[in-house]
């Protein structure tokens, strides 16, 4: 639905009528259990008419200061109507200047005599002619340029802010759903695109999301509204959290069903059914390279099992904001975690890595689904990656930059397998550095600094940095070491590394 301009003259304004919101409102919204106002912007309206009204529409809100996972589409009833409502101010159209000079429209600048072309306008022809192409157009703004092949599963850092933080969702106009569908298949080009359209690179983008605590900083993916409230998989319904680029004939279905072993998407429960009775799969279509207890890891190389990839990948961007390609899943290998009864191995989580990572990644994107977090199966992931990390003797690192949920758990997981190897070092009298730490754990060196500053341990003494752990470290220690955990087994892991050859990394 396009907007239209805010029928008053003021920013803000007590009480409206529905009729009057418009994209870029703020008001009042209720939300949570129990329900409760909460301040949000309107980022979307779309009509659902019914019998009884025919001009009814929902809306797509983002709360102030909250996680961009808990915007959602609420109804009209959700919207407070007598309270405070924050229009948007409207930009003033930008004055049109009429050149002055004989030779008006031939280069020459208003106040400048003709034929002769003042600096600004030859920097501005320059421009011109560098995005004009072999036959004299110009290029379309915003046009991306050729990418290098991007990764098909990317995890980003931080420190993004959790629930209660903003979401750093801007208050722009996101266009109707046929805008919407060509986003979706969008080129993006290499490196990120900032707000102005200009492209910056990898490590300008790890420091401006530092700095800014955006989970992104491609205003399409913060543009981006969630198409799927909720899905079902196996005997969970979950709700979503950010957008997927699921079929546009899927999009804005009450809940979407999922096979939770092909992982197939189907708009019915009729259809699931349907494709139940003839689906075989009882386990995600892979070697089953660990098994300990009810615990399974199958090892799928994406170019063998690209549907299944690819289901995957559109799985895990319900719940990855960064993720920004789907389809690409050639150059990776899938690890699948299931737990297994007597219906099959359920699909708990994944990670991904590259076949050949030149920077030692061992990790391209992780994901616990929802209804199995905070039971300690991430931890399980990231132990996982590690060990296989140890049996192809390489130090290995998630690639950055993390997630807000990932960031957290990597580094609880470095902390506590540092100090635990610190503590048993203190026994025996045994000193370590920051490499022999990195070598014991197969992290990386850096990876192993940044966490010994986290927690304070490092020390300037005698002209040099030695490790020293406070007594409030070791108490947290000693008391995360009574609780019982998961733990990869390594004698339970039968795998190999897989040498690829020139021609199998060869992608197309």
């Amino acid at each position: 639905m396009s907007a239209v301009s805010s029928p008053f003259p003021s920013t803000i304004v007590t009480g409206g009528t529905i009729g009057s919101i418009i994209v870029g409102c703020k008001l009042q919204v209720l939300h949570g259990q129990p329900p409760e106002y909460r301040k949000a912007e309107i980022l979307s309206i779309r009509p659902t008419p019914t019998a009884d009204d025919a001009t009814r529409c929902e809306y797509y809100v983002h709360y102030s200061d909250y996680n961009k996972r808990l915007d959602e589409w609420v109804t009209p009833e959700r919207l407070n109507l007598l309270g405070e409502i924050e229009y948007p101010k409207l930009k003033k159209p930008k004055a049109m200047v009429a050149g002055i000079g004989k030779e008006t429209g031939k280069g020459s600048e208003p106040g400048t005599p003709s034929g002769r072309v003042s600096k600004n306008n030859r920097k501005s022809n320059l421009s011109k002619a560098a995005t004009t192409g072999k036959g004299g157009d110009a290029a379309a703004p915003g046009t991306p340029g050729p990418s290098n092949k991007r990764k098909a599963a990317a995890i980003e850092e931080g420190p993004s802010q959790a629930e209660g933080t903003n979401g750093s969702t801007p208050s722009i106009q996101v266009q109707g759903d046929d805008d919407e569908d060509e986003d979706m298949n969008e080129d993006i080009p290499s490196g990120t695109q900032d707000e102005n359209g200009g492209v910056f690179s990898k490590e300008q983008e790890i420091e401006k999301l530092r700095t800014s605590g955006s989970m992104t900083q491609n205003p399409h993916e913060v543009a981006r509204v969630k198409n799927l409230n909720l899905i079902q998989i196996g005997k969970h319904e979950v709700e979503t959290w950010y957008f997927s680029p699921y079929p546009v004939e899927y999009a804005h279905l009450p809940i979407l069903y999922i096979c939770e072993f092909c992982l197939s998407y189907f708009p019915a429960i009729k259809q699931l059914s349907r494709h139940r009775l003839k689906c075989t799969l009882q386990h995600p279509p892979g070697n089953e390279i660990y098994r300990k207890d009810d615990i399974s890891f199958f090892e799928i190389d994406g170019r063998k099992q690209k549907v299944y990839c690819r289901n995957l990948c559109l799985l895990s961007k319900l719940f990855l904001d960064h993720k920004t390609l789907y389809y690409d899943v050639d150059p990776f290998l899938f690890y699948v975690m299931t737990m297994r009864d007597e219906d099959g191995a359920h699909f708990i989580g994944y990670f991904s890595k590259e076949k050949e990572s030149s920077e030692q990644y061992n990790v391209a994107c992780i994901l616990t689904m929802p209804q199995y977090q905070r039971m300690g199966f991430g931890r399980l992931l990231i132990a996982f990656s590690y060990e296989l990390s140890k049996v192809e003797k390489r130090l290995g690192s998630p690639e950055k930059p993390l997630s807000d949920l990932g960031l957290l758990s990597y580094r609880a997981f470095w902390s506590e397998a540092i100090v635990q190897l610190l503590v048993e070092q203190q026994k025996t009298g045994i000193e370590l550095s920051i490499d022999d730490i990195a070598n014991r754990t197969a992290f990386q060196p850096q990876d192993v600094l940044h966490t010994l500053q986290n927690l304070n341990a490092l020390k300037y003494y005698h002209g040099q940095y030695v490790i020293v752990l406070s007594d409030t470290v070791i108490k947290n220690s000693e008391r995360a070491a009574k609780k019982k955990k998961r733990e990869v087994d390594p004698k339970a892991l039968v795998w190999k590394p897989i040498h690829f050859t020139a021609t199998q990394l060869r992608f197309l």
